[in-house]
């Protein structure tokens, strides 16, 4: 691996959902324990996954209306989940495993049970009255304005003790910072110092656009979509100019201490906004889900890439093809019996491409969404909105093919996929050609590789139908990454010529001799996914 190699940059990210991970005590929770006992799958032994990174989601103190999203206490964890004795032990044996950690922070919002939002509730008179939202009613007792919430129904709650509204964008049981105050401003960063001291290696922010709010609390005007939030156009709610200055202090926060980063949720499917909080002077990465949205077509992938890199300019893309709040992508892209072949394509896809990966957990075993019966879904959203549930995505991780498959000694508290018996980490690790040893080569040869890590970007066919081909290149290497889409065998020809006349074949997820680059002609397996060097 190169000297200049830099975690947050040309390293692999792996996000856990720490209720769904390892449960230590057998409450059907996971917990800190659980993740620690788990770290060897993930970096620090012989057949480790090679991950440089976790994300854990929220883990603070937490009612759980939003599970965790939902916070109560910002310096401090979750009985749920542990101690910060626990916490501290994470940190510690995560980076004797050369594993960086990073925090969730949820700053838009905090748990209506937080202290900071009881006091603010006490009286129009207290102190911390303005560390919030509150407004007087619209003429006839309305709401202040027409800003709606994103799981339903007005964004407006009215408060009887103080006869006003506060807002919440999400739960009424998560109520909205005032961010324009600089006195909950300077405890937020207060609480971000303090997880600093504690050896945390970066934050995953939480919906960084959408932190203040128009100073006029002006009506939104009407767009069209299915859902009531969706019938809006989001220019006073979101994307306020203010925001740029919170994240010109926290950078210098965060350059104040060694190779800390900060990647933010951008709530936009627009690559142009999601660019406007990335830079040297602001959030290091920020997720575009652009890419994560569009259908499994060569075509799309490779024009969402051109249309993300064009906003980014030089600055580092990032992406995730699942996570905690979107579909898996194996069930998304098709699922059925193609399933693990259409992983392994993902896989190589993700792992490849310029950006920092983020890999979401079980999706290095290939790991379906569950269905959820309606009278087991936990979810907020689910309830309201049951087709668009996050329950499926967020089921426990499947480690073997025991009870509860390896997660827990009680009952889960979600249930689990019925393929776990055969869809698990033990019996994929001894299977060459399974998902999990897939991931593994490719995250081992990116590792090495100065052009996957570091290297420039170019597509080699300019209207992509069944194959998805690039090449990547830095001063001491060039690679070409071909990607089969499809059930049947592909064979293209080039464009324009290779820079090299000689290609070795490094990696495919479909061994077996044939000749796949000849003569100007690319020639692919079905489903496969393959890496040459040229020599």
């Amino acid at each position: 691996m190169s000297d200049d190699h830099l975690w947050w940059r040309d390293g692999v990210i792996y996000q856990i959902y720490p209720r769904s991970f390892a449960d230590s005590n057998g409450d059907g929770i996971g917990d800190l324990p659980g993740i620690i006992s788990r770290l060897d799958h993930l970096n620090g032994a012989p057949d480790s996954l090679g991950v440089d990174a976790i994300w854990l989601s929220p883990i603070y103190p937490s009612p759980m209306y939003d599970f965790g999203y939902d916070v109560a206490d910002y310096e401090n964890i979750d009985p749920t989940f542990g101690t910060l004795e626990d916490f501290d032990r994470l940190v510690a044996e995560a980076h004797k495993r050369g594993i960086r950690v990073v925090m969730d922070l949820v700053l838009n919002h905090s748990s209506h049970l937080h202290p900071w939002f009881i006091e603010s509730r006490a009286s129009r008179n207290h102190p911390k009255r303005e560390w919030y939202l509150w407004r007087d009613p619209a003429r006839g007792g309305r709401p202040p304005n027409n800003w709606q919430a994103v799981f339903g129904g007005s964004g407006w709650e009215w408060d009887e003790r103080t006869d006003q509204y506060y807002y919440h964008m999400f739960l009424k049981e998560q109520p909205d910072f005032n961010w324009r105050n600089p006195e909950i401003r300077a405890r937020i960063f207060q609480a971000v110092k303090f997880w600093l001291d504690r050896g945390v290696d970066g934050f995953r922010l939480d919906v960084v656009n959408a932190f203040f709010k128009d100073d006029r609390f002006r009506d939104n005007p009407p767009a069209s979509g299915q859902r009531a939030y969706d019938r809006q156009k989001h220019i006073y709610d979101l994307n306020r100019p203010e925001l740029i200055g919170v994240y010109q202090e926290l950078r210098r926060l965060l350059d104040s201490y060694p190779e800390r980063m900060s990647v933010g949720e951008v709530m936009a499917r627009d690559p142009d906004v999601v660019a406007r909080y990335c830079g040297p002077d602001r959030l290091h990465l920020a997720f575009d889900f652009y890419l994560t949205h569009r259908p499994w077509k060569p075509r799309a992938f490779q024009e969402a890439l051109a249309r993300n890199v064009s906003a980014l300019g030089e600055n580092q893309p990032c992406y995730a093809l699942s996570n905690h709040d979107v579909a898996r992508h194996t069930t998304r892209y098709g699922g059925g019996a193609h399933s693990e072949a259409r992983a392994k394509v993902a896989a190589m896809f993700l792992l490849t491409i310029r950006c920092t990966p983020f890999i979401y957990y079980g999706e290095e075993i290939g790991m379906q969404n569950t269905p959820i019966p309606r009278a087991e879904v936990q979810d907020p959203q689910g309830k309201r909105y049951p087709t668009r549930g996050r329950d499926p995505e967020r089921t426990p991780m499947q480690w073997n093919a025991e009870a509860n498959a390896g997660f827990t000694t009680g009952k889960p508290w979600l249930r689990l996929n019925k393929d776990y018996r055969a869809r698990n980490v033990a019996a994929q690790q001894p299977d060459p050609n399974s998902v999990l040893n897939f991931y593994k080569q490719i995250i081992r040869f990116r590792r090495e590789s100065a052009a996957l890590r570091r290297g420039s970007y170019e597509s080699v066919f300019r209207r992509p139908v069944n194959v998805l081909a690039y090449l990547r290149r830095a001063p001491e290497q060039t690679t070409l990454v071909a990607l089969n889409f499809f059930a049947r065998k592909a064979a293209v020809k080039m464009n324009e010529p290779l820079p090299s006349k000689r290609w070795r074949l490094r990696l495919t997820s479909v061994p077996g001799e044939h000749t796949r680059l000849k003569a100007g002609q690319l020639t692919l397996a079905p489903f496969e996914a393959c890496i040459f060097e040229a020599e």
